[in-house]
C-alpha cells in the first residue's frame, strides 16, 4: 500500500495552490524533476540492495530500507525549497528501491509454490488501493488552503505506513533459505512449520522434507562458490543472461508481436501525474480532477483482485501478453483522443484511462512483481532481481 501511495501522493499535491506558492510555482520542467528523482533514488536503492540482503538477511534490509524512506518523509514533509524536496525524494526513493528488491526475494523464498502468485494478487491490490488513497487524500487536505498543511499533511501520512512496517516486521518470519545459508538451520525449521499452517510442527514430515531440500540445495551453492557478476552476465549451462534479461522484462518491457515497453508505455506518467493530467489537458478543476483520479483508483483497486482467481490456472506469459497488447491499445487511444481534443474526444480519453488501469492491473501489474524472482537460479537470484528493479525504475525516470 505504501508503494502505491507512494506513487500518487505528488500528483495529488502537485497541483495545489499551496504547493505550487512553497515552491516558486514550478514550471513542467521542474516538476518533472520533483517527480523522477524519486525514481533515480530506486534505482540507486536497488543497486544497493543486494549488498544488504545477503548480509543483513531480507528482515534486516527491509527494515534498513524502511527507515531511510522515514528519514525521506520527514525531510519532504518539512521543505521549503525545490532542492530540499529534490533530496528528499531522492533520500525517500533509495529505501523504497531496496523494499522493492528485498520483498520479491523475500516473498519468493517463503510462499509455498502453489499459492504464490495468489498472495502475490493480495499484494498488486495493495498497491493498487495506495493510488486511490492518495488522491482522496489530496482531496481531503484542500480544504486547509491556502495552508502548507495541505500539501504537508499526504506527504507526511507516508510515516504511518512507515510506522505500522517497523512495528509487525519483528513478529513476521526470516527467510527459511537465508537462515539456512548462515547455518541456523533449526530456526529455518521453526519458520517451515509456521508457513506450513497452525497445525505445522518442527517435527512434521512435510515440514522436514521441505528444509532438507533446502538444505541440500544450499550445501551444492556452496561447493559451487558465491556467484560473481561475471556469472550473472555469462550464459553458461543455468543460461543467467537469458534469464536476466527475462526477469527484467516485465519491469521494462513485455511479450506482444515482439517486445513492448512496459514502464515506457505510459503508466507511471500517469499514475503520477493523473489529476493534473485532467486538469490541464480537459480543462477540469482541480478538485473535479481529484475526484475522478480517486474513482479511477478505487476501479483500479477492485479490479486488481481478479487474477487471484485465475493467475495459476493461465499462467504468467499469456497473462503479460494480453495485458500488454491491450495497454498498447488503450495508450494508442489515448494519444489519439488528445490529439483530436474536442469535448467528446476528451471524455473518451477519461474513459481509455480508466480502461488502461484496468487492463494493467489484469497482468502487467501482478506478475511483474513476481517473475524475476521466480525464474532466476538461486546462486544468482540477489543479483538477477537487483537488475531487473532496477531497470524498471530508471525506465520509469525516463517516462516520467
Amino acid at each position: 500500500m505504501l508503494f502505491g501511495y507512494d506513487q500518487g501522493v505528488l500528483g495529488a499535491v502537485i497541483g495545489l495552490s499551496s504547493f505550487r506558492h512553497d515552491f516558486n510555482d514550478p514550471n513542467r520542467n521542474q516538476e518533472g524533476i520533483i517527480a523522477g528523482i524519486y525514481d533515480i533514488g530506486c534505482f540507486v536503492g536497488a543497486i544497493l540492495a543486494f549488498m544488504t540482503a545477503d548480509r543483513l538477511g531480507r528482515k534486516g534490509s527491509i527494515c534498513v530500507g524502511s527507515w531511510i524512506m522515514v528519514v525521506g518523509t520527514i525531510l519532504q514533509t518539512s521543505a521549503t525549497e525545490q532542492i530540499q524536496m529534490i533530496i528528499s525524494r531522492l533520500v525517500t526513493g533509495a529505501g523504497n528501491g531496496m523494499n522493492t528488491v528485498n520483498v520479491p526475494i523475500w516473498q519468493a523464498e517463503s510462499f509455498k509454490s502453489h499459492n504464490r502468485g495468489a498472495m502475490l494478487i493480495i499484494q498488486s491490490a495493495l498497491i493498487a488501493f495506495g493510488h486511490p488513497l492518495s488522491t482522496f487524500m489530496g482531496l481531503a487536505s484542500r480544504q486547509a488552503e491556502p495552508s502548507s498543511f495541505g500539501w504537508r499533511w499526504p506527504i507526511a501520512f507516508q510515516g504511518v505506513f512507515l510506522v505500522m512496517i517497523l512495528c509487525f516486521l519483528p513478529f513476521l518470519p526470516e527467510s527459511p533459505r537465508w537462515l539456512v545459508q548462515h547455518g541456523r538451520v533449526e530456526e529455518a525449521t521453526e519458520v517451515f512449520a509456521r508457513l506450513s499452517g497452525k497445525d505445522g510442527t518442527i517435527t512434521d514430515a512435510t515440514v522436514l522434507a521441505e528444509r532438507n531440500d533446502v538444505v541440500a540445495s544450499v550445501e551444492e551453492e556452496k561447493k559451487l562458490g558465491t556467484a560473481s557478476w561475471g556469472e550473472v552476465f555469462t550464459e553458461g549451462p543455468n543460461r543467467n543472461i537469458s534469464r536476466v534479461l527475462l526477469g527484467a522484462g516485465p519491469y521494462m518491457f513485455v511479450a506482444h508481436f515482439m517486445l513492448t515497453f512496459n514502464q515506457w508505455s505510459g503508466i507511471n506518467s500517469l499514475a503520477y501525474f493523473l489529476p493534473i493530467t485532467f486538469e490541464r489537458n480537459i480543462g477540469l478543476s482541480t478538485q473535479l480532477s481529484l475526484i475522478i483520479a480517486g474513482i479511477l483508483g478505487i476501479q483500479y483497486f477492485f479490479v486488481s483482485w481478479l487474477p487471484y482467481f485465475f493467475i495459476e490456472k493461465v499462467g504468467r506469459r499469456q497473462m503479460l501478453i494480453w495485458s500488454s497488447a491491450a495497454c498498447s491499445f488503450c495508450m494508442v487511444m489515448i494519444a489519439v483522443m488528445l490529439k483530436v481534443g474536442t469535448i467528446p474526444c476528451q471524455w473518451v480519453f477519461v474513459a481509455f484511462c480508466f480502461l488502461f488501469f484496468d487492463v494493467f492491473s489484469l497482468g502487467i501489474l501482478p506478475v511483474s512483481w513476481m517473475y524475476a524472482s521466480e525464474i532466476m537460479p538461486l546462486r544468482t537470484r540477489n543479483k538477477g532481481v537487483a537488475l531487473g528493479v532496477s531497470s524498471h525504475w530508471l525506465s520509469n525516470f525516463v517516462v516520467v
